[in-house]
């Protein structure tokens, strides 16, 4: 292939190079990998020392092969007809900063794939340098969505969920003063895209008024984070179980309302009566079988999502509206 192919030139003057003496310029680039966010643009920094002017030297960048060109600066302009095709249109050299050496490469609209190795090159006449960078790419995935499940007694199953996150994420989940919690089972995580996708739950047994629970999860990469706190409450007197869950994140807030109410049960006719235009399908399908059936109903207040999940009593129903 064309972009695979090195100019014999560049080659022998890359030799000529390494055989000279003493340099009369170095690049000075950090030593650290670069932490860019997908889909911005990230910087990969590189600049002459000293200072000299750089509009009238060859600049290259390229994935550590002389052959994968990301981008090429030569004779004052950029030449970027052998450029690799996936970085076409989306990079370019600081050109304001030039004549004081800077030769940092910007490129637009970060993917997965850049991540990697990059060489920065630079030559005037027969003298060059080179310096090798690392660029990591990091995602900040959806803000943790928490459910809450009525189970039996005093327990309760609270789920977290999450997507979008690059590399895999770190979960946590904390308990009212702040201790760390073991997840209940293992964090289930996907990948779709290329990107993680996390699910973890916990089992809870409620022995208070109430008691706040949170699901953090992580990028160390970029440490930043995201959170979800839900606030759980017990009221024996109604029989009412209450969550009121709000999630957080780095310059961000999401705020929403998780509400459990349990056994509406009628005591004349020892038969429970639910909404089924409020039930999901799967639900009533499930509840007409005698089972337990737990239901989501979200309705949008001002930003302010509110949900309702039912629990219907293990005795004969009574159906009112029509199925889905």
């Amino acid at each position: 292939m064309i972009h695979s192919e090195v100019e014999p030139t560049f080659i022998l003057l890359f030799l000529i190079g390494a055989l000279a003496g003493e340099q009369s310029f170095r690049l000075i680039g950090p030593d650290y990998p670069v932490v860019a966010v997908l889909g911005e643009d990230a910087v990969l920094p590189c600049h002459l020392s000293p200072p000299i002017n750089a509009e009238e030297k060859e600049v290259r960048w390229f994935r550590t092969r002389f052959g994968s060109l990301v981008h090429l600066y030569d004779d004052g302009k950029d030449q970027n007809n052998r450029q690799l095709p996936e970085y076409q249109g989306r990079t370019e050299l600081i050109r304001d900063h030039m004549s004081s050496g800077n030769v940092s490469l910007r490129i637009h609209n970060i993917r997965l794939k850049d991540e990697g190795r990059y060489m920065c090159y630079v030559r005037f006449d027969v003298d060059y340098q080179d310096k090798v960078l690392e660029l990591k790419v990091a995602g900040i995935g959806s803000a943790p969505h928490i459910s809450a499940v009525h189970c039996e007694d005093r327990e309760v199953r609270v789920v977290c969920e999450s997507t979008g996150w690059y590399p895999e994420p770190e979960v946590i989940w904390r308990g009212e003063d702040g201790q760390s919690l073991t997840p209940s089972f293992l964090t289930e995580t996907q990948k779709q895209n290329s990107l993680f996708n996390i699910r973890t739950s916990l089992f809870l047994r409620i022995n208070k008024k109430k008691s706040n629970f949170s699901c953090c999860v992580r990028n160390t990469l970029l440490n930043q984070e995201r959170e979800s706190t839900i606030s759980i409450s017990d009221s024996r007197d109604i029989g009412l179980i209450s969550a009121i869950a709000a999630s957080s994140s780095v310059g961000f807030c999401f705020v929403f309302a998780l509400g459990v109410a349990c056994c509406v049960q009628r005591k004349l006719k020892r038969t429970c009566l639910i909404k089924t235009d409020t039930l999901l399908p799967t639900h009533q399908n499930k509840a007409r079988q005698g089972e337990v059936p737990f239901q989501i109903h979200r309705q949008e207040v001002t930003g302010t999502s509110h949900v309702t999940i039912y629990k219907v009593a293990s005795c004969p129903l009574l159906w009112s509206g029509s199925p889905m």
